[in-house]
């Protein structure tokens, strides 16, 4: 994603210079003439799938900042257990939209191209959404006072702030592939909230057969700690897959060193 954060280089640019020594995967040197390296689509085989998530998250995000535009404890679709408990689900909100809405940016190959733009969306993806928001969304979960809850969204706000670090780390160290393959996974511990909002209706309708004539929808509370724990396993599961199958295109091994 933000491939540039601290490198000032963009990899949507292909450029003839060899890539400095030292890195652990780097994409192979090519001149603007030459095909992209097997298993690295080009920039329009990227772009819709990219374009389809940005347009996904923004109607998400929407939805999903609407009832507390108002700031009404009463209008709140998840349950709070004080004040406190819901100021921090605000703040933990507003900060996730920022992130759900500048990710796919950073996918963008137009974007990534230049470095400039890059770079600033990269670092208010990461300083303005991600690390706020997963250091407000640990609080909001243990005051949830739901097991479920508390251990099944404090495991993925820290693997938030872990995969951005590591992100960080990576394109410091000047490995482009790796700083890729960490925003991916970074994302899709973003994307949980949306993922969940899918689950949760579907869950709903397989239990129906097996409700006994009760009201389906009084169970809603129940799948929703539910839906989260299972969103993220779910995101991280797909984008696995789908680096793994990257790598392996590309001639690389399926597994990177941390």
């Amino acid at each position: 994603m933000s491939n540039s954060y601290c490198a000032g280089r963009s990899p949507g640019v292909i450029t003839g210079r060899t890539t400095p020594v030292g890195s652990r995967h780097r994409l192979p040197d090519m001149t603007p003439t030459e095909p992209a390296p097997p298993g690295f689509r080009s920039a329009r085989g990227w772009t819709w799938p990219v374009v389809i998530m940005g347009v996904v998250a923004v109607g998400a995000t929407i939805a999903l900042v609407v009832p507390y535009v108002g700031l009404d404890v009463d209008a709140s679709r998840i349950p709070t257990t004080s004040t406190l408990h819901y100021a921090l689900l605000v703040a933990h909100i507003v900060t996730a939209s920022v992130a759900l809405v500048l990710g796919p940016l950073q996918f963008v190959p137009a974007v990534r191209a230049r470095r400039a733009v890059h770079r600033v969306i990269g670092r208010c993806y990461l300083l303005v959404g991600v690390v706020p928001s997963a250091l407000v969304g640990i609080p909001v979960a243990i005051l949830s006072g739901r097991l479920l809850t508390q251990v099944g969204l404090t495991i993925p706000f820290l693997g938030w702030l872990v995969t951005a670090w590591l992100a960080v780390r990576a394109i410091r160290g000047g490995d482009v592939v790796a700083h890729h393959e960490w925003m991916m996974r970074n994302y899709a511990l973003t994307f949980l909230a949306i993922t969940a909002r899918v689950l949760v209706p579907v869950m709903l309708v397989v239990q129906i057969p097996f409700s006994d004539g009760a009201d389906p929808a009084a169970g809603v509370s129940s799948l929703i700690p539910v839906g989260q724990v299972l969103a993220w396993i779910v995101n991280l599961t797909i984008v696995e897959v789908l680096i793994r199958r990257r790598r392996v295109r590309a001639g690389l091994p399926a597994r990177a060193a941390v």
